[in-house]
C-alpha cells in the first residue's frame, strides 16, 4: 500500500492539497483526512512536498514497432524501448502502423504491445494502417477488435496523402461502421483513427461521411490537424458536429503553415467549442517527412514520445492553467478511447500518477501502482535496457 501525502492534486481538475492512498495497483482514496491505518499493515509512504500530482499521460499514437522506410529499409525507424514513455510520464499508449504495413505486421505490433503490458504499462493498439485493404491479424478489422485482447480501433488509416491508398467514401464508410459495431460488441473504443496529409483534399472524405451515413461522428478520430492551418480550421467544423481531433506535438518552424501542438489546443479552447473534443497526442517512433515535388523523401526527422510532456511544460511556462490544458493529454484521452478507468484522479481509477516538479518537467511516475521513475532515476527498465538510457 502506498501513501502519497501533501500533492497539490490535478484531477485533472485542480483540486488543491491532498493526500492519495493506492492499493493493488488502484487509488482507494482521495481527500484531505485519510483513516488511521492497522498496526501490522504495510504502508510506505510519499512527502510530495506540494509538487503537482496528476493522472499518467496517455499517448494514443505511438509506432511503438517503430515507423518509417519511406527511403528504404535503411529507413526503417527502431521499436519504442519501456524507458522511452515512463521517463516522460506516459502511462497508457495505443499502438499502431503507418505507411509500412507490409515488412511490419498487426502480430509484430499485438506481441509489442503485449509486452509492455507485461513490463507495467496499460498498452493497447489499433489494427490496420496506411493502406488498403486494411492490414489485420483475423481476417478483418472486425473480427480483430472483437477477438484480439489489445485492439481497440483501426488506424491510422492515411487520407488526403500521396502515401495512401486513395479510400473512396464507401471504403471510408465500411471499415468505420466495422470499427464502431466491433466497438458496440466489446465496449472497446471502436474508432477510425485517421493519419491526415497535406493535400488539398483535407477533411473531405470524413464530412461527406457525416452526411451520407448514420455513423455516429465519434467514430472518426482524425489526427495530424494541425499540420496546416487550413486543416485545422476544418477540424473545428468536424469537432462542432462531434467528432474529436487530434493534434500532434510535432515540431514546428518559423514561419511553417502549421500550429505547433499547444498553440493549436490554446486556440481550440478559446474557440469555445467543446473542450472534451480535443486531445493531443506525440507520433513517437514515426517518420516525420518532408517530400520533395515528385513524392521522394527529401528530409526526415523522428516523432520523440518526450514531445507530449514537452508540449505541456511549454503551456504552462506561457501561463495557460494546468487544469485547462491537462484533459488532452488524459481524460479526454480516456473519454474517446472509453477507458473509464484512466486519465483522472478519483477513487477506483487506477493508479497512473505523475509528479511535476515547478517548471513543470516529470520527477516521478507510477504506473498500474508501480513506481518506475523516482526522483528522476529509472525503478523499472526494460528487459534488454544497458541501464543508461
Amino acid at each position: 500500500m502506498e501513501f502519497l501525502r501533501n500533492a497539490e492534486i490535478f484531477a485533472p481538475e485542480a483540486m488543491g492539497r491532498g493526500d492519495l492512498l493506492v492499493c493493488a495497483g488502484k487509488i482507494i482514496r482521495v481527500g484531505t483526512e485519510m483513516p488511521g491505518f492497522p498496526s501490522g499493515f504495510q504502508v510506505t509512504e510519499t512527502d510530495l512536498g506540494g509538487r503537482r500530482l496528476i493522472p499518467g499521460l496517455i499517448d494514443a499514437h505511438l509506432h511503438l514497432t517503430g515507423g518509417g522506410g519511406e527511403s528504404g529499409a535503411k529507413s526503417r525507424i527502431p521499436p519504442l524501448t519501456l524507458e522511452s514513455l515512463t521517463r516522460n510520464g506516459i502511462t497508457t499508449v495505443v499502438g499502431l502502423l503507418g505507411t509500412d504495413a507490409v515488412t511490419r505486421s498487426v502480430a509484430d505490433l499485438l506481441a509489442v504491445t503485449r509486452s509492455l503490458s507485461e513490463q507495467g504499462l496499460s498498452a493497447y493498439c489499433h489494427t490496420g494502417g496506411y493502406s488498403l485493404p486494411p492490414a489485420t491479424l483475423t481476417g478483418s478489422v472486425r473480427s480483430d477488435i472483437v477477438h484480439l485482447d489489445r485492439v481497440i480501433g483501426v488506424g491510422e488509416l492515411a487520407i488526403s496523402d500521396h502515401r495512401s491508398s486513395q479510400p473512396t467514401l464507401d471504403e471510408i464508410l465500411r471499415i468505420a461502421a466495422d470499427a464502431h459495431v466491433a466497438g458496440m460488441m466489446t465496449n472497446k473504443a471502436g474508432i477510425l483513427h485517421l493519419h491526415l496529409g497535406d493535400g488539398i483534399r483535407g477533411l473531405g472524405l470524413v464530412r461527406e461521411a457525416l452526411v451520407r451515413a448514420e455513423i455516429p461522428a465519434r467514430v472518426y478520430n482524425p489526427t495530424h490537424v494541425n499540420r496546416r492551418r487550413a486543416l485545422f480550421q476544418e477540424a473545428l467544423e468536424l469537432a462542432d458536429r462531434g467528432c474529436t481531433i487530434d493534434v500532434t506535438s510535432f515540431p514546428v518552424g518559423r514561419g511553417e503553415d502549421a500550429y505547433a501542438a499547444g498553440e493549436a489546443l490554446v486556440s481550440y479552447l478559446d474557440s469555445g467549442l467543446p473542450p472534451e473534443r480535443i486531445t493531443v497526442s506525440s507520433d513517437g517512433g514515426g517518420c516525420l517527412p518532408v517530400f520533395d515535388s515528385e513524392g521522394r523523401l527529401a528530409a526526415m526527422e523522428i516523432g520523440d514520445s518526450g514531445s507530449l510532456v514537452r508540449t505541456l511544460s511549454a503551456l504552462l511556462d506561457a501561463g495557460q492553467p494546468l487544469e485547462r490544458v491537462l484533459p488532452a493529454f488524459t481524460s479526454s484521452v480516456a473519454r474517446l478511447l472509453r477507458m473509464k478507468e484512466k486519465g483522472r484522479i478519483v477513487s477506483g481509477a487506477d493508479a497512473d500518477l505523475v509528479v511535476l516538479d515547478e517548471l513543470g518537467n516529470v520527477t516521478d511516475v507510477m504506473a498500474l501502482g508501480r513506481w518506475h521513475v523516482r526522483d528522476r532515476k529509472m525503478v523499472i527498465r526494460s528487459v534488454f535496457s544497458r541501464g543508461g538510457e
